[in-house]
Order: structure tokens, then sequence, then C-alpha cells
């Protein structure tokens, strides 16, 4: 093994890593502003009075912050599935070609 492979090694887990903290980031980043926005239109709502409206937009986003959290889970945890079923389909393709 040269010198080359083992940079090309560390890179390409350098570069998985950098894209599962991205993703976790996002997710972090993403729920931090669904809180303090829809904890500030809470409060607005509460400060004008009237009929009850915060609660729509935070069901609506709050769909949508579900969405991209279940997306990251199964992003950060489909990465070993595919390991797995990719190591299974080339054991199964070098039985076939003996």
């Amino acid at each position: 093994m040269d010198a080359n492979n083992g940079n090309e090694g560390r890179d390409s887990i350098e570069a998985r890593a950098r894209r599962r903290v991205g993703m976790k980031m996002g997710f972090y980043i993403h729920a931090l502003v669904f809180t303090l926005v829809n904890a500030g239109l809470y409060a607005f709502n509460s400060a004008i009075g009237g009929p009850r409206w915060s609660h729509f937009p935070l069901w609506g986003w709050g769909l949508g912050l579900a969405i991209h959290g279940i997306v990251t889970l199964i992003s950060l945890q489909g990465e070993g599935l595919r390991s797995r079923m990719l190591a299974q389909e080339i054991e199964r393709l070098r039985r076939n070609d003996r």
C-alpha cells in the first residue's frame, strides 16, 4: 500500500464525516429556527389577543421539521445499510461467477 492510498482513504472518510455533520447541523439549525420563530409567533398572537392562529404555522412547519428529521435519520442510518447490501450483492455475484 502506498502513501496515496492511505491519504485517499482518509479523504474519503473526512468527506463522509463532513457530509454527515452537515446533515446534522442542518437539522439542528432548522429545529432552532422553528423553535424561535414559533415562540415569537405565539408571543405575538398572545400580545394582540383575538382568536388563536399561531398553532397553524406550528403544525405545518412542525410537519416539515419532522420530515426533515426522518430523512436525516434514515440517511445517517442508511449508510450502513447500503454498505451491507453492497457487500451482500458482491458476494452473491462472486458465487454466481464460479
